[in-house]
């Protein structure tokens, strides 16, 4: 458990890798535009990590000029069902967070209209 945790997690990483196990491949850029708070540096050291893991291959193709995309080896594509519950979960708690900040504000508003 030790060793896969060290690979996948991070910041951002787990998030990457999700892009990646929903899409065939992504270019750098696509993958920063679907991460707009990430910066470059970090984007870079993420996908180079998760290349040097196996999780992660890179595609270099010498056109003009020259294109770069990133997919999931075999290996990245078995964590797909574990970053889909993780997903699944982290649309729930938002749709929790969401209804007890929406009761919430009902409250307050009744509190406000009381007083």
């Amino acid at each position: 458990m030790e060793s896969i945790l060290g690979q996948i997690m991070g910041p951002w990483t787990p998030y990457i890798l999700w892009l990646l196990s929903n899409e065939k491949a992504l270019r750098f850029g696509e993958l920063s535009a679907r991460i707009p708070d990430i910066s470059a540096k970090v984007l870079t050291d993420r996908l180079r990590k998760l290349e040097a893991s196996g999780l992660v291959h890179r595609d270099y193709q010498p056109t003009v000029p020259p294109t770069v995309s990133y997919s999931l080896t075999e290996r990245g594509q078995e964590l797909h069902c574990v970053l889909q519950g993780l997903n699944e979960v982290a649309l729930r708690w938002d749709e929790e967070d969401r209804d007890k900040v929406a009761k919430n504000g009902m409250m307050d508003a009744a509190e406000v209209a009381a007083d």
